[in-house]
């Protein structure tokens, strides 16, 4: 069995939850060239980084045309720099 392995301050961004077929309401299949891509994605594996403010398995924001998108072994990942990550996704309970 094979794994990516984020290496150089990187981190890889699992996009095919991101990447599903959507519809419209009459039924038409908006194509993946028609759809803006979307900057958030979930943390799959980082390299090792001193102090770092997110870790695998959060769901992040990050820079708009940022990082390398691949596919390994039919799904798709974004591997970026972790200086273009601009925020974290957290819950947060309502008072």
């Amino acid at each position: 069995m094979k794994e990516l392995q984020a290496i150089n301050q990187n981190v890889i961004i699992d996009l095919s939850e991101t990447s599903k077929e959507q519809k419209t309401a009459g039924g038409i299949i908006i194509p993946d060239t028609a759809k803006e891509k979307p900057n958030y994605g979930k943390i799959i594996n980082m390299s090792a980084i001193e102090n770092a403010e997110v870790k695998v398995g959060d769901v992040i924001v990050y820079k708009s045309y940022s990082g390398n998108e691949i596919e390994f072994e039919g799904k798709k990942y974004l591997i970026l720099p972790y200086s273009d990550i601009l925020a974290k996704i957290v819950d947060v309970e309502e008072i």
